[in-house]
């Protein structure tokens, strides 16, 4: 004998039940520049990842994979981390390091993890680009449906043309930010955090200056 199909209310308070024991977690890749005189931006990236987390709580929850280069060749990535404490301890044991940026290797780690595993975005925290434009061109147009967000620290000319198209390629949004500014890339991370749990409704829903920003970039 056939068993009959579960009714409408059934189906609700079952999908409630699964929700809460495997609910839909965001998963954001959280890349930053280790190299030289990048410490004082590190360290303060670090105070602010608890927030990214909160920020993220109430639409599902986030997980989040450290990726840092440094020296001349050193890309380093973490494990997936769902908690900030797992990743502050990460980022509180790094020492920066003389080297060039990395990103072409950032943006194609990227697109691997990707393939296995949806990411809903990429964070790239950085001051410089000294790779050659087109390869990232290239390297980013096979992300996909990966949005890139790039804080640019500074203003550089040259890396803001850059990241602003990589951003465009992505679907992404750039913005810059100053390294005395702690509470402007707090609000930036927080913004992409609720972006990657939550879609654009959540970003909406931050209500600051640094979604707005964002969101304004993301619905060109």
């Amino acid at each position: 004998m056939t068993a009959a199909a579960p009714t409408i209310a059934i189906r609700t308070h079952l999908d409630a039940f699964f929700a809460k024991i495997d609910p839909m977690r965001g998963r954001l890749i959280f890349a930053i520049d280790a190299t030289a005189s990048r410490q004082p931006t590190w360290d303060t990236a670090a105070g602010l990842t608890a927030q990214m987390f909160e920020a993220a709580a109430d639409i599902g929850g986030l997980d989040v994979q450290l990726v840092y280069y440094r020296g001349q060749s050193e890309c380093v990535t973490s494990r997936w981390l769902s908690n900030a404490k797992s990743l502050s301890r990460i980022m509180s044991s790094v020492i920066c390091r003389a080297g060039e940026t990395q990103i072409k290797r950032v943006l194609a780690h990227a697109n691997k993890e990707n393939q296995r595993k949806k990411i809903d975005a990429l964070i790239l925290v950085s001051d410089a680009c000294e790779e050659t434009p087109g390869d990232l061109y290239t390297e980013a147009r096979k992300l996909g449906d990966v949005p890139v967000f790039l804080f640019q620290e500074g203003d550089d000319k040259r890396v803001g043309e850059i990241y602003s198209e990589l951003a465009g390629i992505t679907g992404g949004a750039v913005a810059k930010f100053d390294a005395r500014a702690a509470q402007r890339l707090a609000d930036l991370l927080k913004a992409v955090a609720a972006f990657a749990a939550g879609g654009a409704k959540a970003l909406a829903a931050q209500n600051s200056e640094a979604a707005r920003l964002l969101l304004t970039q993301l619905e060109k």
